[in-house]
């Protein structure tokens, strides 16, 4: 398999744990944390190296913190294509209630990226040569462009990459704008892009495949949470409930979801086969705690359950 090119222009350091109980005020004394490399795009890169692909992680990085999601990413062997920033690198922080089973999840905004440091990382994808996929994920952090996922997009087809995005709001607007391969928004974030409310399946797939109409989008990919998701291209929706997995954390489903996605159509898969790949991608990764993702093993073993239909 080819090398899939990520790139998290808003990386993190995931540190979770948990408590008794959530209270206001009082010291709440948390059980041993875990740390993990994470923000999107870092996160597909894990699982696609983990289900044995290769990807190359591009990420800004600085500060203490950044040096520290280096050595992690060094530790599981996934490779890193680092742009040094001026910023320190956010923490994003989970907390479980053990009573209620309640996740708790605190997101800072992370450093801001200089114009400088954001052509760095435009650079640093054109430095990559002709990769199959690039896949952009996550959220913009603070000055970087509101158009960024779409100046991406057209570095990645000018490099002759099929671009992917996951993201939100005006970022994915845009870069829909531009024209990419694939998107992949979640029910809620399709639902503010489109300006409705979208309350069944049939109205999703609707929605979604006015996205692969002029160019904007060839696949589009809806995550539903406990509900399932949808795949849909201009021909084609496919659609399936999700796989049934005991939870122990949310964190980093959807990028799991998406990286095995990736994964499956980078080494030649058919596109509804990527997809029960996909949903299993998902499913294993709430088995792990914090967001220590999805084993290989799990997703193997789940991809044989996944019940996908076409509409």
């Amino acid at each position: 398999m080819s090398n899939i090119v990520t790139i998290t222009l808003n990386p993190a350091l995931d540190v979770s744990t948990s408590v008794e109980r959530i209270v206001p005020v009082h010291k709440l004394r948390c059980a041993a944390e875990r740390r993990d490399p994470g923000g999107g795009g870092v996160n597909v890169a894990r699982v696609i190296s983990r289900l044995g692909g290769t990807a190359t992680a591009i990420y800004p990085a600085g500060g203490p913190i950044g040096d520290y999601l280096q050595r992690l990413l060094r530790e599981e062997g996934v490779e890193s294509r680092v742009v040094p920033i001026h910023g320190v690198t956010r923490e994003s922080f989970t907390v479980v209630e053990q009573q209620s089973g309640d996740e708790y999840r605190f997101v800072l905004p992370g450093p801001g990226l200089e114009a400088e440091e954001f052509a760095a990382c435009l650079n640093a994808i054109a430095q990559m040569g002709c990769p199959p996929f690039v896949v952009a994920s996550g959220s913009l952090p603070p000055g970087a462009p509101a158009d960024a996922y779409a100046q991406l997009a057209a570095r990645a087809r000018a490099c002759g990459a099929r671009f992917v995005v996951d993201a939100s709001g005006e970022a994915l607007r845009r870069a829909l704008n531009e024209g990419v391969y694939l998107a992949k928004p979640n029910q809620r974030e399709l639902r503010e892009l489109i300006g409705a409310a979208l309350e069944d399946e049939a109205s999703l797939a609707a929605a979604a495949r006015e996205l692969t109409r002029g160019g904007r989008a060839e696949v589009v990919a809806v995550s539903r949470g406990a509900q399932g998701a949808l795949l849909v291209t201009a021909d084609e929706t496919w659609t399936a409930d999700a796989i049934q997995a005991p939870i122990v954390s949310s964190v980093g489903a959807g990028d799991s979801f998406l990286a095995a996605l990736i994964w499956s159509l980078g080494r030649g898969d058919d596109l509804e086969t990527a997809f029960r790949y996909a949903l299993a991608g998902g499913a294993a990764s709430l088995m792990a705690a914090g967001t220590s993702l999805c084993s290989k093993a799990d997703v193997e073993r789940l991809a044989q359950t996944a019940a996908v239909r076409r509409l």
